[in-house]
């Protein structure tokens, strides 16, 4: 087999995952293609809760301030008993923006928005998806992947990758392919039909629920960034089955949610629609080989709680930096090995919780759903038990800051008085040393120019010339440590905490050498 290769890294979906994905690897300097089956744009609202911990991953992407122009907050659930209004009830735990946490709530943006806006950051980046295109084939060898791309005038095409991740959703072709079991069941759930509807006569200031609706709860919510109404609508009696193709035509839909609802609504158009039969399930490894699983191709899950476009989004980001270290870094592979052993344990943790948000919804008769914790924001998922993370001090705080953690922004200066962020100074494909109080400053390899920064974070009363950061207002220094160094990986989470700077060079170092002086090793 020739070692001659189209792509460095192949992706197969161009949804939230896929997406993600290619741009974290095209500001990193990492050839990608990446091919979708479908055509550009999708309709569907589908994963519409963008969570805090997403929105700064959308931060670092540079994508954050299109989703803020064009999306918005929840608004909060009207109950309604037919044509009787039953009070509001908020479903969301809300935050005010703190130093540390920046985004306190759940963000609304249909999916589609949010592909449309990462496929116009993947072109500013110099890349583009090659639409109409299926993945059909692959095999594997020592070297690389070899896939079967499968073009829109039938033709096919082979593309030679050293690697190739799967994002091609809960059906993935590729898991199919490489024979990866999925074990899962089907939840306790009455079938949904679910969809997008252009809808007259009712109001958009709130989401209107009809939990003890005749046959299945009803829900309709205006979707911000768009005009449409998302419509959920349970078939609750024994033996009713939904059917998109019959139950979701204009003038059926009008009738099933007049008959419901006790409202005048008019159906103008269904822009898009699907049964929902929820299930959880998760693919017995992340990787084989050459080829690794993410998003839906790896976990499904019931839709409760807004986690499955932002665990997907997670993988994405978590993967990126890792293959961008052993592309571009020389990185040993055994680096990869982690994204399986980090993200397998999120994700259990992930479809165990939206079974359990499922489970708390079917018992709330009186609002339908019930309400979503902070739990789902996703800022407290971590890595404390990965062979990536080595926490050195001692005797530290339960709710201190420990190696693994999110890493904390922060409000500060820099030398000129300027206003910096801790996110300012982390964003970017590389890694951030953070030294705070009179720890000495590592001495950072050789060939580690350009892939870490390290800065020297300082109170207000230390001499700005000492500095690279003034923590005037104490901000940092309450989130991490009054003294300590703080190595943060490329994906925003501690890899190292430590007081050694011998030891932030010695982990530094293993990206450059054998596998053998890695982390773990």
């Amino acid at each position: 087999m020739t070692d001659t290769f189209d792509t460095d890294v192949l992706i197969a979906g161009a949804g939230p995952t896929g997406l993600t994905l290619a741009c974290d690897l095209a500001r990193r300097g990492v050839g990608c293609r990446i091919v979708e089956r479908g055509g550009r744009g999708f309709p569907g609202t589908r994963g519409a809760g963008i969570q805090p911990r997403t929105r700064e991953i959308f931060e670092d992407l540079g994508v954050l301030d299109a989703v803020h122009a064009v999306g918005g907050t929840y608004p909060l659930i009207m109950r309604w008993d037919g044509e009787t209004q039953l009070g509001t009830f908020d479903i969301m735990e809300r935050h005010a923006p703190t130093p540390d946490r920046p985004y306190g709530e759940t963000w609304m943006l249909p999916q589609w928005r949010t592909v449309e806006i990462l496929t116009t950051r993947l072109e500013q980046l110099g890349a583009q998806v090659e639409f109409s295109s299926e993945l059909t084939t692959l095999t594997q060898d020592t070297d690389a992947v070899t896939a079967t791309v499968r073009r829109p005038g039938g033709g096919e095409d082979l593309i030679r990758a050293r690697y190739l991740v799967a994002a091609d959703g809960g059906r993935s072709a590729v898991r199919k392919s490489l024979d990866v079991g999925f074990d899962g069941a089907m939840l306790d759930s009455p079938p949904m039909l679910i969809g997008d509807a252009m809808i007259d006569g009712l109001s958009r200031d709130h989401w209107n629920v009809w939990p003890t609706a005749p046959g299945g709860m009803v829900s309709l919510s205006p979707v911000k960034g768009a005009e449409s109404f998302y419509f959920l609508v349970h078939f609750a009696t024994p033996g009713a089955q939904p059917d998109a193709d019959r139950d979701a035509r204009p003038d059926t839909l009008q009738h099933l949610l007049r008959r419901r609802t006790k409202h005048d609504l008019t159906i103008r158009e269904v822009r898009w629609s699907s049964v929902l039969s929820p299930r959880a399930a998760m693919a017995d490894r992340f990787r084989l080989s050459r080829v690794f699983l993410a998003g839906d191709a790896a976990h499904t899950h019931s839709p409760t709680g807004g986690q499955g476009l932002n665990t997907s989004v997670q993988d994405a980001y978590n993967l990126g930096w890792k293959l961008g270290a052993v592309l571009r870094h020389g990185a040993p592979p055994t680096l990869l090995d982690s994204y399986d052993g980090e993200r397998r344990k999120v994700a259990a943790d992930v479809l165990e919780r939206t079974t359990r948000i499922l489970g708390e919804d079917r018992k709330d008769t009186d609002t339908g759903f019930s309400r979503r914790g902070s739990d789902t924001h996703q800022l407290d998922l971590g890595y404390r038990d990965s062979p990536l993370t080595e926490e050195r001090r001692e005797a530290l705080a339960d709710d201190a800051l420990h190696a693994g953690d999110r890493a904390p922004d922060a409000p500060c200066a820099d030398r000129e008085g300027s206003p910096v962020r801790l996110f300012d100074v982390f964003r970017g494909p590389h890694f951030t040393v953070l030294t705070f109080g009179d720890s000495p400053v590592p001495q950072l390899p050789e060939e580690a120019e350009g892939t870490v920064h390290a800065y020297r974070v300082r109170d207000a009363t230390a001499d700005p010339r000492t500095a690279d950061l003034i923590d005037s207002a104490g901000h940092a220094q309450r989130a991490y440590a009054d003294t300590g160094l703080f190595l943060v990986r490329p994906d925003g989470y501690t890899a190292l905490a430590t007081h050694d700077p011998a030891e932030v060079t010695a982990y530094l170092s293993w990206q450059y050498a054998d596998a053998s002086t890695a982390p773990g090793h």
